[in-house]
């Protein structure tokens, strides 16, 4: 870790990576990387707070979002959604928390979030359940509900820490019949947290996978999915990104 170093590891960056921010050391650029980190966490734990907020005042938070985000200054839009994946956002801010109390500091913004984030998958599968009862009068025991979206990001083959795979184990630990679509997991690899899901298959995303579905939660929002035919086939949508906004349909879609 010298100023040495940091030449020769820019000096080959340079040839593959259009812009390199040397900085004065390993420890400042690990500083860096977890900053960035905890302030997406942050602003997506308070958005997903919003959500919660604004559902119980019949309020559309993403309604909300997009109109704020028309100020040019001073804020900078974020999405709720199921709940965190990948490694950045949901792991590596707690090592920041580990390594703080080596100094005695609290790290009370970080903790938070972590709290607020990791209910997220809870909230999405009280509010299936609700919306099976009120739109089909069916409890979520015995319900089949497809999810859309294995990976925990859109377009990527990614598993780390995918809120799906939690949500699946919520929901058939209510005694629902769950199965899911995902174009770029067609099945599911063995996991650090879920290894009893492993090798499930990703069903063919037809009208009639739609229809015999008693609910489909979208999980993960892959562009090139057939959207509009989800619309018109599907009885009830879960959409936990707004990925149904743009596509009227006879489904009844409720947002979570």
């Amino acid at each position: 870790d010298t100023p040495l170093s940091r030449d020769l590891v820019a000096a080959v960056y340079e040839g593959v990576i259009s812009q390199i921010v040397p900085v004065a050391s390993s420890r400042t650029a690990e500083a860096i990387k977890l900053t960035e980190n905890v302030f997406r966490s942050v602003n997506i734990a308070m958005v997903n707070e919003l959500k919660v907020i604004f559902d119980a005042m019949d309020i559309d938070v993403w309604d909300v979002i997009d109109g704020a985000a028309t100020k040019p200054f001073g804020f900078m839009p974020f999405y709720p959604g199921p709940g965190l994946g990948g490694h950045c956002i949901p792991i590596d801010p707690f090592y920041l928390t580990y390594k703080a109390r080596e100094y005695d500091v609290p790290t009370r913004f970080i903790e938070l979030a972590g709290e607020i984030n990791t209910k997220m998958p809870q909230l999405v599968v009280a509010k299936t359940g609700q919306a099976l009862s009120l739109v089909s009068e069916k409890a979520l025991n015995g319900s089949k509900v497809l999810i859309i979206g294995m990976a925990y990001k859109k377009n990527v083959d990614d598993m780390r820490e995918s809120p799906s795979l939690v949500l699946t184990e919520l929901l058939e630990a209510e005694g629902a019949k769950v199965s899911y679509h995902d174009p770029y997991v067609t099945v599911i690899p063995p996991t650090r947290q879920h290894d009893d899901l492993a090798g499930r298959e990703s069903l063919e995303l037809t009208p009639e996978t739609i229809s015999q579905a008693d609910a489909v939660l979208i999980s993960t929002n892959h562009d090139g999915l057939d959207y509009q035919m989800m619309a018109d086939n599907a009885t009830l949508i879960i959409d936990t990104r707004n990925a149904m906004k743009d596509f009227p349909g006879k489904a009844t879609v409720v947002k979570a």
